[in-house]
């Protein structure tokens, strides 16, 4: 009895933790594509942006994806819409400065080619090689 009892729990626990999440994510899905209206900015799932122009006959799309040029695809193909994000904008322009460069990308390029690190580099594929001076001045 004990044992028909753990069976049955974990028959439950898998239905809640697996089963009943993974019908939520499809009925999401679902909800997603049927919603998809002219207008919208889409990405597929092979990863195109693109701005749905209008919907045929067939139920396919019709997305620009480039100025004057539109592609038919499958409304399965929609991996999600792509909400405008006004305030992540927002944030990336406070983090540049007067000249439009971000902060974080300079300190980035700066601590790589830094000039020190460039001449050990050079030293080390000098030593690197068996038949450069330094190597021969070691024999």
């Amino acid at each position: 009895m004990a044992q028909l009892i753990l069976l049955l729990a974990m028959l439950v626990l898998l239905w809640v933790l697996l089963i009943r999440p993974q019908r939520a994510r499809q009925r999401q899905q679902q909800d997603l594509l049927s919603n998809v209206d002219p207008g919208d900015e889409i990405i597929t799932v092979g990863g195109l942006y693109g701005i749905v122009q209008e919907i045929d006959e067939e139920d396919d799309l019709i997305v620009e994806i480039a100025d004057a040029v539109h592609v038919r695809i499958a409304r399965r193909a929609v991996a999600g819409v792509v909400k405008p994000d006004d305030e992540a904008d927002e944030d990336a322009d406070a983090t540049d400065d007067e000249d439009g460069h971000h902060d974080a990308l300079e300190r980035a390029s700066e601590d790589v080619f830094d000039e020190g690190s460039e001449r050990d580099s050079e030293v080390f594929v000098k030593d690197d090689d068996p038949e450069s001076p330094a190597a021969l001045e070691r024999r």
